[in-house]
């Protein structure tokens, strides 16, 4: 595209424009304009990355993925029936679950929590709340002795209770309703006490809103049989397929359900996440443009200065594309220095983004994430290779664009005209 003439010709006018003291803070400011816009649009990329990743990983390790609810009558004969979903390719793991909503009393302390009903085993192959367990172990929520029933409830439960391990609390939960029967939606709740045998802190609303019991006690409270569950949990392959692999687990499955994922739940936050990645990418793209168009300036100036040389190259033979290439060559100078010093600014702060912002809030005392009211505590960061391509292609194409209007106008320079005022 270049020829050698117009690369030679555009590298000696970049370095001519060093003594011009204006023209080279124009230069400057377009070239520092590039590279912070490209530096911070990657970081911010990257950091909306590391957000899909906790979420996927995080949150959806104990939040499910699909769920099918039993719509009237409880599904019957679930283990047969984990077994058959579990050979769907897009299907990992199945687990029955009871899910209820209730009260949780220590002393003269309440607390409502939603209380799940788990089979122990299945729940840790949908699940990965063992992992979050902070006293005391997943495993003893399964009853070991007769009429002793168990608990596992989150931190944020048990500060609010003020129990800790091996407490006694009592359980009080919504008799079950049926066939529209007044007496029963009126009627006292069933109480069961239980022992915490389990604390796990996750982050976010979740340490204050759940709680886990045996399915044992809740198929009891509910009034099933023990082959019964009220709805069966599902954890698949690509959770962001969720929605479009229900229906296809749900097709095949011989019971009336309702059909659940994680999307009517906790989407909003994949919905947040793409939003603000769309608003920010425009909003920096457009400070990559504004920075880019700084160029206009520069080159129109250039051409102005330069018109008594452009006019003898004109008379010596040079034609109007190798005038054209060589004011093109001079700003992409601008456009290819911004976008790459921007590039490895950004590539080195996202890499590092997790331990930059830790050390900004232990130097400034400050938490910019709380593990309380969010699922994390600290700033996720995932560089993807093909966000730094698109930014530094997208700012070296609007370098390009900038060069051209200044570019075309040098070839309209009349040599007659420019050499007959010298």
């Amino acid at each position: 595209m270049f020829k050698p003439l117009s690369i030679f010709l555009g590298w000696r006018y970049v370095r001519s424009r060093h003594g011009n003291g204006f023209s080279a803070f124009i230069s400057a400011s377009s070239t520092i304009g590039i590279a912070l816009g490209v530096t911070v649009l990657i970081v911010v990329l990257s950091a909306m990355n590391g957000f899909e990743r906790e979420l996927s990983q995080k949150l959806l390790s104990i939040i499910p993925h699909v769920e099918l609810v039993s719509v009237n009558e409880p599904i019957k004969g679930w283990e047969k029936r984990i077994d058959k979903l579990q050979t769907e390719s897009s299907v990992i793991a199945a687990a029955p679950v009871i899910k209820m909503t209730g009260m949780l009393q220590h002393g003269l302390k309440l607390k409502a929590v939603e209380v799940r009903g788990v089979d122990v085993s299945l729940e840790k192959q949908v699940s990965s709340i063992d992992d979050y367990i902070i006293a005391g172990e997943w495993q003893t929520l399964k009853n070991s002795k007769p009429n002793e029933n168990t608990i596992v409830i989150g931190s944020g439960v048990a500060a609010k209770l003020s129990v800790a391990l091996g407490d006694k609390i009592q359980l009080l939960l919504p008799p079950p309703t049926g066939n529209n029967d007044v007496k029963q939606v009126f009627s006292a709740p069933i109480t069961r006490q239980v022992e915490v045998v389990g604390i796990f802190k996750f982050g976010g609303t979740v340490d204050e809103t759940l709680a886990y019991i045996p399915l044992s006690l809740a198929s009891n409270v509910m009034g099933y049989d023990k082959d019964e569950t009220q709805s069966i949990r599902l954890k698949i392959t690509d959770v962001f397929s969720a929605p479009k692999i229900a229906r296809q687990v749900a097709y095949n499955f011989d019971h009336y359900v309702y059909i659940n994922n994680w999307t009517r739940t906790q989407g909003h936050l994949f919905n947040d996440i793409q939003l603000v990645r769309m608003v920010m990418f425009i909003v920096l793209v457009l400070v990559i443009g504004v920075a880019s168009f700084n160029i206009v300036s520069t080159l129109i100036m250039a051409v102005n200065e330069k018109q008594g040389d452009i006019a003898i190259l004109k008379t010596m033979g040079a034609s109007s594309s190798t005038i054209m290439f060589a004011f093109i060559a001079q700003g992409l100078v601008n456009g290819v220095l911004g976008s790459l010093l921007g590039a490895l600014c950004g590539v080195y702060l996202a890499l590092n983004l997790t331990d930059i912002i830790s050390a900004l809030e232990q130097l400034m005392g400050i938490t910019f994430l709380s593990g309380d009211v969010y699922f994390i505590n600290y700033l996720p960061s995932v560089l993807q290779p093909n966000d730094v391509y698109i930014t530094v292609i997208t700012a070296l194409m609007m370098s390009l664009l900038a060069t051209l209007y200044p570019a075309w106008r040098a070839t309209k320079i009349e040599p007659a005209q420019v050499l007959g005022q010298l």
